[in-house]
């Protein structure tokens, strides 16, 4: 009877023994493994952030490179246009009307629009006087009008001169249309053309085209002034106001010089010679 005992007594103590291994062993893989080597540490926000911001950095592009370089051409380009104007007083623009100017503004290679009796748009720069000289150029953009006998695709090279200060007033405004706001007529050409006639009562604004060699007064009436204002930002790094440009209040940037010198060198040459007359 006693060895029966013992053995139920040591079978149900291999039982228990076996049962909490078993249950030891369960517990010890449900826990998570640690491990010895270093983990990979996690950024944190204000690191994710940085990348973040450093992935997204703008850069230049390549059309605002070559924006930049479109308008250093405007500019170099207008230069040039007067040049080849004055080259040849006798067919040029009369002195004394240079030396009365307000203000000054070129649009090389104005396209037509339109065949027959249609539109133009072009892109140039401008600059007014100012009590230290000229001021820094504003990029302007002009736009419409119906005038005058067209060729299709044909470019013209446009001059326009602001007479008096209601002219100026109106370039200042941002945008005006010649024949609407501003009184506007076609330039007399030539060293004699202006005597004898009625623009510095008249006329706010006179204006000049060229074709093909061919230099003449043009009727401007219906066309539409106005600031680039895309093209003014490139140029100064940032928008500055019509007004503020042309009234002296910005700095000439250097791609800007040689058309300033150039206004400059044949407005003193003007001023000169209509002491002289």
């Amino acid at each position: 009877m006693n060895s029966r005992c013992y053995s139920v007594t040591r079978a149900a103590l291999v039982f228990v023994i076996t049962f909490a291994i078993a249950t030891l062993a369960w517990s010890q893989n449900d826990t998570p493994t640690t491990t010895t080597s270093n983990p990979t540490p996690k950024p944190s926000p204000s690191q994710t952030k940085k990348s973040n911001t450093a992935k997204f950095e703008k850069r230049p592009t390549t059309d605002d490179s070559k924006s930049n370089t479109d308008i250093a051409k405007r500019l170099n380009s207008s230069a040039s246009v007067l040049d080849e104007i004055m080259g040849t007083p006798d067919k040029g623009i009369p002195t004394d009307i240079l030396a009365s100017a307000k203000c000054i503004a070129v649009v090389p290679s104005m396209v037509h629009i339109a065949v027959g009796f249609g539109g133009r748009h072009g892109k140039g720069v401008a600059t007014c006087r100012t009590t230290k000289g000229w001021s820094a150029p504003a990029p302007i953009t002009i736009t419409g009008g119906s005038w005058g006998l067209q060729l299709g695709g044909q470019a013209i090279d446009l001059v326009m001169l602001v007479m008096n200060q209601k002219g100026m007033d109106h370039l200042l405004s941002n945008k005006f249309k010649i024949g609407a706001e501003a009184t506007g007529a076609a330039g007399p050409v030539g060293r004699q053309a202006a005597a004898g006639t009625d623009w510095k009562m008249k006329a706010e604004v006179l204006s000049y085209s060229r074709s093909r060699g061919l230099f003449a007064g043009i009727n401007l009436n219906g066309a539409s002034i106005r600031q680039d204002k895309d093209a003014t930002a490139l140029l100064y790094g940032k928008f500055i106001p019509f007004q503020s440009v042309l009234s002296g209040k910005a700095q000439t940037p250097a791609d800007a010089k040689t058309f300033l010198s150039t206004v400059q060198k044949y407005s003193i040459v003007a001023s000169e010679n209509k002491q002289g007359d």
